[in-house]
C-alpha cells in the first residue's frame, strides 16, 4: 500500500495539474521563508525552497508522500515577480517582447515516513514574438495575468505571445514539472494511470 500524497502548495495552477494524474491528494500551505540567501542562484534558490517546502510540512503529515514546488522566472539573469497590477503587466511584456524568460521550477517528492527524498530542477525557456502595445493590451485585457510570473497564462491566450518553447516539460512551465512527479511516484511504488 502506498502512502497518502500531499501537495505542500496553495497554488490553484499546481492543484490543477497534480489533478491530472487522477490520484488523491491533501493540499495544505506549507510555511517557509522564500527569500534568496546571498550568492545563490536561482536554480539553487528553487531547489532549497521545493525541498523546505515539502519538509515543513513533515510533523503535520508524518506517514506521506509530500510534494513540493517553487518557481522562479529571470530575465537577463534577474529574477521576476508576479505583475500585480496592469501597468506592470503591460511594462514586464513590453520588456519581453522579442526576448527570452528562462523558467526554473524546484520539484522535491519527501517520503516522511522514511525521511528520504527526490529532488530535481527543470529548465524552460520563453521565447517571445515582437510585439506591439495593441496586442499586449488585448492580451491583458482578455486574461488579465497578473498573478502569473512573466504576466501570461500559457496554458490559455499567453501561448499567442510566443515564438517558440525550449524544455523536456511544458508542465513545468506551469509550476509542477509532471513529467519528472510521475517517475518520483513511481520509485516510491505509486501507480499512475
Amino acid at each position: 500500500m502506498t502512502l497518502p500524497l500531499v501537495l505542500a502548495s496553495t497554488s490553484p495552477f499546481r492543484r490543477e495539474l497534480l489533478t491530472r494524474l487522477q490520484i488523491d491528494f491533501i493540499q495544505d500551505s506549507p510555511e517557509v521563508d522564500e527569500t534568496p540567501l546571498d550568492n545563490e542562484n536561482t536554480a539553487q534558490l528553487c531547489q532549497r525552497l521545493a525541498i523546505a517546502k515539502a519538509q515543513t510540512l513533515s510533523k503535520k503529515y508524518p506517514r506521506h508522500l509530500i510534494i513540493g514546488s517553487d518557481q522562479a522566472t529571470t530575465f537577463n539573469d534577474e529574477i521576476i515577480g508576479k505583475p500585480i497590477t496592469h501597468a506592470n503587466a503591460t511594462q514586464q511584456l513590453q520588456n519581453f517582447s522579442g526576448q527570452k524568460l528562462v523558467f526554473h521550477t524546484g520539484l522535491c517528492l519527501f517520503n516522511s515516513q522514511t525521511g528520504l527524498f527526490q529532488h530535481h530542477v527543470e529548465a524552460f525557456n520563453v521565447y517571445f514574438r515582437a510585439l506591439t502595445a495593441a496586442q499586449i493590451e488585448r492580451y491583458l485585457q482578455a486574461e488579465q495575468p497578473y498573478q502569473c510570473a512573466g504576466s501570461f497564462k500559457s496554458e490559455g491566450l499567453g501561448i499567442s505571445l510566443f515564438e517558440r518553447l525550449e524544455g523536456n516539460d511544458p508542465t513545468s512551465l506551469i509550476g509542477l514539472p509532471l513529467i519528472r512527479l510521475v517517475t518520483m511516484l513511481q520509485h516510491e511504488g505509486v501507480l499512475t494511470p
